[in-house]
């Protein structure tokens, strides 16, 4: 049990130290743009419905290769043909990302990275939670509460 969580950990703690990319409006009610960037995916879903195809790499030969026993007697083992993988692909994934982008804008959003805060900004930072989104700064940083809440630092 305890090795199935190993993986869960160390994704959250890779996430934890990765920029965060939001949708942002100076002034926006952070409801109101996760409201706003739902009925955008939504839009975008149905103008760009999922459509998986399986694809499959092409084929790679090995070639034969010599073999030798201790005796000194010499063969050539034969090559072959190992399959390629298959895998499946979205291929409207980006243009529904498009559309997503092309939905928010229209509603005044822009999107943005913000890179997570430094420890001394961290601790320096009383706990909160960004419920409307601020006038960002060149130095503005994020922390990531437990929970998925998150509070915007402009520094």
């Amino acid at each position: 049990m305890k090795r199935n969580l190993a993986p869960i950990a160390l994704t959250l703690l890779l996430a934890a130290c990765a920029p965060m990319s939001i949708y942002y409006r100076p002034g926006a009610p952070v409801a109101q743009m996760e409201k706003d960037t739902t009925l955008c995916e939504i839009q975008a879903l149905k103008q760009a419905p999922v459509a998986t195809q399986i694809r499959q790499m092409p084929p790679v030969y090995v070639p034969g290769r010599r073999v030798c026993d201790a005796q000194g007697n010499c063969w050539v083992r034969p090559g072959f043909w190992r399959q390629g993988e298959i895998y499946t692909v979205d291929a409207n994934a980006s243009l529904r990302a498009r559309a997503k982008s092309l939905c928010m804008a229209e509603k005044g959003y822009s999107p943005v990275s913000l890179p997570p805060c430094p420890p001394e900004v961290k601790s320096a930072t009383p706990p909160g939670v960004t419920t409307v989104l601020p006038q960002l700064t060149q130095n503005a940083c994020v922390i990531r509460n437990k929970g998925g809440s998150w509070q915007i630092v402009t520094r």
